[in-house]
């Protein structure tokens, strides 16, 4: 199999700058795939006035339009390297509409699961699960013209960081959430099974969205939105085997939040790179 690695290097969805920097900070592992794609911003001014529901909207819209036509003219297995999390709007649409029919796992502390009516902060990275389940209309998903993923076969794992008009949202949605409560309580290998079961009943597969906020901040400083009391860096590589053990389902795959400019110890670097090489091994290895 050929892989294609993803570089998604914006961070318009987002007031905090610096993740834009994050694909490029993680070169060494781009000589281990095939291929590789870098899509970068616009010179932008950035909009970071609070208020705006709407912030950086016209070029968030043409990266992610840009993102996703590239990615949907690749045949490789492909990973994408972002950038923050609005980044999966082009990414992971452009995995369904190759796909047609696949679940969703969604590694994160927060839910992502704002639309432009309940966003508090108006931080566009707090909309691309929602966006992609078709729970946002299509102001941010013009371009795409397939299926979006069927809320009911979509897992949030290791939520914690959660706003109330979001779990309104994922309740109406029908979303399923492990929180980070949960995963201590369970345990990582339970609810990846149970979250597989989930996002694979009745589809080909699944497209993973890793966010690497999830970890605890005193762990990996390295993203621009901390949220306290997450994973262990084990619990990290375990959900990273728990994906590995089942690499025939997996067809397509985000990393993303990796700010180097916080990373001032380089661990959340080398999580991520653990993380990538791991994955990208097995996939070599299962062809």
């Amino acid at each position: 199999m050929k892989i294609t690695i993803v570089n998604a290097c914006s961070d318009l969805g987002v007031k905090i700058n610096g993740s834009d920097k994050g694909p490029l900070h993680l070169k060494e592992v781009q000589n281990k795939v095939d291929n590789v794609i870098t899509v970068i911003k616009d010179d932008v001014i950035k909009e970071v006035e609070d208020g705006n529901k709407r912030r950086n909207i016209k070029p968030l819209n043409k990266f992610n339009e840009e993102l996703y036509n590239k990615i949907v003219g690749v045949d490789d297995f492909v990973i994408t390297i972002g950038g923050d999390h609005s980044v999966a709007i082009g990414s992971d649409l452009a995995s369904i509409k190759k796909f047609n029919n696949i679940g969703l796992l969604w590694i994160d502390a927060h839910s992502d699961y704002h639309n432009m009516d309940s966003t508090i902060t108006g931080n566009i990275h707090g909309m691309p699960f929602a966006t992609i389940s078709n729970q946002n209309g299509r102001e941010l998903s013009y371009f795409h013209d397939g299926n979006y993923y069927d809320p009911k076969k979509t897992v949030l794992i290791g939520g914690r960081d959660i706003e109330s008009p979001e779990y309104i949202n994922l309740e109406k949605a029908g979303v399923k959430i492990f929180t980070t409560e949960d995963i201590k309580k369970m345990g990582v290998k339970k609810v990846m099974e149970e979250a597989y079961k989930i996002a694979c009943d009745g589809t080909s597969g699944v497209h993973i969205s890793y966010d690497l906020d999830v970890i605890d901040p005193e762990i990996a400083k390295g993203v621009s939105v901390k949220a306290k009391d997450g994973i262990t860096e084990e619990e990290a590589y375990e959900i990273r085997d728990e994906i590995i053990k089942r690499s025939d389902l997996l067809k397509s795959l985000d990393l993303v939040e990796y700010n180097p400019l916080f990373d001032t110890d380089l661990k959340t670097k080398e999580i991520a790179l653990n993380i990538l090489n791991k994955i990208i091994d097995a996939k070599k290895d299962a062809y």
